[in-house]
Parts: C-alpha cells; structure tokens; sequence
C-alpha cells in the first residue's frame, strides 16, 4: 500500500467531534500515515498540539488570516512565547496556517500583513517552515516572503498562475493540492496539477473543508435537505489516483513523489513518519 502524507488538515474542527479518532484510523487504514494539522489562533494550538502528540502526526502554530480581526500585536506576542515553549516538542514542525485572504472583503488588509510579516519573522526566528494560505493573494504574499525570507514551506490550497508557481518554487516552496482537483470545471487548476514539475507538488484535504467531486452537495442539493459531504484525511489516496490520472503516471509513483516533496517541505515529519511505521 503507498504511503501518503495529508499536510493540510483542520482535524480539531467540531464537524469530527462525533468520531474524531475513528475517523484518524479510517485514514490510517486507507494508507495516510501521517497528518499535519494546523492552527488557526490561540484558541486551538493546544488543540492540535495534543490531538497530534496523540496519533503520533505533526502540528504548525499560527495566526490564520480569517482570525486577525481578534488578533493583534498581542497574539504576535503570545506566538512567540508559544514557540519558545514548545521548541523542542518533535512533533511542532511547521509555523501555520498563516497568510492573506482577499476574497472577504471586509478583512482589514493592512492588519493581515502587519500579522502575516510577523509571523514571517519568527519563521525565520525558530528556522521553521510556514503554511501558506494564499487566497486571492498571491502576489502579496510572494513580495512580503520576498523581504522576509524563510525556510520554505506549503502554499496550500494553491490556485495562482503558472508563473507565480515558479516563483514559489524557486523559493524552494511546494504547493498544495486537494479535492478541488477533482472537479472536470476546475479546468485551470487541473491544467496547473497536470503541468507543475511533481517535484512541487504536495497533497492535502484541508479536511473538513474543500469535499472532493464525489462529496460535494450544491446549494439545491443542500436546500433540498441533502448534507456536504464531510471531507477527511481517507479520501487523500483516492484525490491521490485523480492527480495521478491528470498526470499520466502510477498512483503509485505519484504518492512516492508527493511523499517526498512533504519531506523536503517539511524536514521534521520524517522522524514521526519512520515512528509510526
């Protein structure tokens, strides 16, 4: 069985409450070996911190930009203090989901990049890598990575253009792609997953959010009392075959590349990969 690696997964979102660590085997079972979850504020590092030493996967700290209204210099200060607590925790392995979102208009721009550049800074501080939440944003967040350097990372859920792939790729990033693959009129992006170098590619869910084709309910769907399906790190291997399929290659060599470029992405999950095998 291939061995996959979901790097973006929300797994202490309240949709898994009813079966949180069921649903952790299941994907354990289908072949993801490991899991990275991310936070988005303060109020659920210690979340994913325990639910990630708890299953033997990996964590990233930060600010998500959606949470920067509640956040100011303040919860900048309180990232800190909570890297140098944990700098020696083997499973803290990334500094994330930070970034800029532009498609909800009410965001205070300005805030989110105060936020997102001093994040940026203890990226560099701690020499971790960064999750990327890059909506509507990407020229933004290349010219502030540019005057704030790090040690590379994910651009998650990645859906620019092929030259602003490059650029990230020469910053020695790789870009994160899931279940919106799937779908036959996502053309540009199907196009960007079948043409992309596969060294750069990376696979995730963003678990519970973004369902892949087979999970997705339209709005009729759900005003007609249909439920959306509920995304999880199981449908990686399966998201896994569609981009193999774009590519023309094995699923097989494909979850070998993928595997490998979230290693290079992310150098501390190796050991906790070699652990739970």
């Amino acid at each position: 069985m291939s061995v996959f690696i979901d790097t973006h997964c929300h797994l202490d979102a309240p949709e898994f409450a009813p079966d949180r660590d069921a649903m952790r085997a299941a994907a354990r079972s289908a072949g993801v070996a490991h899991c990275v979850i991310p936070a988005v504020d303060r109020g659920n590092w210690e979340a994913v911190r325990a639910l990630a030493q708890g299953w033997g996967d990996s964590y990233a700290l930060g600010i998500h930009p959606l949470c920067t209204p509640g956040a100011g210099a303040a919860g900048a200060e309180a990232l800190a203090a909570a890297l140098r607590k944990h700098a020696d925790d083997a499973h803290l392995v990334a500094i994330g989901e930070i970034g800029l979102d532009y498609f909800v208009p009410e965001l205070d721009a300005e805030h989110q990049e105060q936020l997102l550049r001093a994040q940026l800074r203890l990226a560099h501080e701690f020499a971790l890598p960064v999750l990327l939440h890059v909506r509507k944003s990407v020229d933004r967040v290349l010219k502030a990575l540019r005057e704030l350097p790090v040690a590379g990372g994910i651009a998650h859920a990645f859906n620019g253009s092929a030259q602003q792939a490059q650029i990230f790729i020469d910053m020695g990033f790789k870009l994160g792609f899931g279940g919106a693959l799937t779908f036959e009129r996502a053309r540009h992006l199907r196009r960007l997953a079948a043409e992309l170098p596969l060294d750069a590619l990376v696979l995730e869910t963003d678990a519970p959010d973004i369902p892949p084709q087979w999970l997705y309910r339209s709005r009729a769907e759900r005003d007609a009392g249909a439920a959306q399906g509920r995304n999880s790190p199981a449908e990686l291997p399966r998201i896994a075959r569609e981009l193999a399929a774009l590519r023309g290659i094995e699923p097989g060599q494909l979850a070998q590349a993928c595997t490998r470029n979230a290693l290079a992405a992310l150098p501390r999950v190796q050991p906790l990969l070699g652990a739970a095998s």
